[in-house]
């Protein structure tokens, strides 16, 4: 991964994305895609996409998704503590004692309350709604003068670069799929391609999929891609066998069950076999739980694959991935798609 693509990740990674507020992470994934592609635009939904090809009969769509979960405000009481919904699927355990961002008419800091330790500490039976955050207000109005009701925040944490080229922060879910779709285009920008290629930027994956949706039903692609993250299980506390083992490093992985095209998969295995990259696999025997579970129902019905960034501690501040896996994904959509004819048949069964 060269210096600008890399810088391209952290920005994407520093930017405020929660889902159903994607705007500025969105106007930066078209500003880096834009002399490379060759159309872009967006639609109804928010999604951002990106075109090559376009006018080729067989469409292939990438999509990785760029929001990431928060809070929403549901309260704010006499004293200006300030009480939260749930934005996505996050957790209160590791929110104890984190800064996080308002983003409404003030983007003001706030801490996230902890019952010290002499006073009982944080009792077991806590809950999401027990969270309080503290912007320093001495009153609920004070509070009202930056905060309203259904403002959204995130977690106050900026990507860090840890030892052997692994990266950690907050909303690596799914910030990484968004990106690793531009450097897919990015790539083939210079290639002659058989098929037209549509990367989106995704929105809302974490609340509604609804992104996913607006995406497949506008282009009607003739196979689709998510590109999303997958719980890697290789810490301690993760019960492999329960959870399946799915490391760093050993590779992207791609999904096996009932809603993979599995044809698509095997395309998937030569081009990694071309390129001696190792892959994983996950099982999804009756749907996802991402992009993908959207756009194969769209239009006729959407041939899909999902493929995935193994990914620690996921839905937490402290997101851990590899540069490694990354751009192995890349490479691998990369000579996918660039060996594509165009008449394939995606069809399980053939008479």
């Amino acid at each position: 991964m060269d210096e600008q693509s890399k810088q391209f990740l952290l920005e994407l990674l520093q930017t405020p994305s929660p889902s159903g507020h994607e705007m500025e992470i969105q106007q930066k994934w078209l500003n880096y895609v834009k002399p490379f592609a060759d159309t872009i635009e967006t639609d109804y939904a928010g999604n951002a996409i990106a075109a090559l090809n376009k006018n080729a009969n067989v469409k292939v769509l990438l999509a990785g998704h760029c929001d990431e979960i928060g809070f929403l405000v549901r309260r704010i009481d006499d004293n200006g503590f300030i009480y939260v919904e749930k934005l996505g699927g996050i957790s209160h355990k590791p929110a104890i004692g984190m800064k996080v961002q308002f983003l409404g008419k003030n983007s003001i800091i706030g801490m996230i309350g902890v019952n010290a330790e002499h006073h009982g500490g944080v009792k077991d039976e806590f809950k999401f709604h027990d969270l309080f955050i503290d912007i320093g207000a001495k009153s609920k109005r004070e509070a009202q003068e930056y905060v309203s009701i259904g403002d959204v925040a995130v977690y106050k944490r900026d990507p860090e670069l840890l030892l052997n080229e692994r990266i950690a922060g907050r909303g690596l879910d799914n910030r990484t799929g968004a990106f690793i779709v531009a450097e897919v285009m990015k790539r083939l920008s210079d290639k002659a391609l058989h098929v037209g290629v549509f990367g989106v930027s995704t929105v809302n994956e974490e609340t509604n999929m609804g992104g996913a949706y607006f995406a497949g039903a506008n282009i009607e692609p003739s196979m689709a891609l998510a590109l999303d993250v997958t719980f890697a299980t290789d810490y301690p506390s993760v019960d492999r066998g329960k959870h399946g083992e799915i490391d760093l490093e050993k590779g992207p992985v791609l999904a096996k069950g009932a809603p993979i095209n599995w044809k698509l998969n095997e395309l998937l295995e030569k081009s990694a076999e071309r390129l001696d990259i190792s892959l994983q696999y996950e099982l999804t025997p009756r749907r996802t739980g991402t992009d993908a579970d959207q756009i194969r129902l769209t239009g006729k019905g959407v041939p899909i694959a999902l493929v995935s960034l193994p990914l620690r501690y996921m839905h937490s501040p402290v997101e851990t991935a590899s540069l490694q896996d990354i751009e192995e994904e890349i490479s691998l959509l990369v000579d996918f798609i660039s060996n594509l004819s165009g008449n394939e048949n995606l069809k399980p069964l053939t008479i």
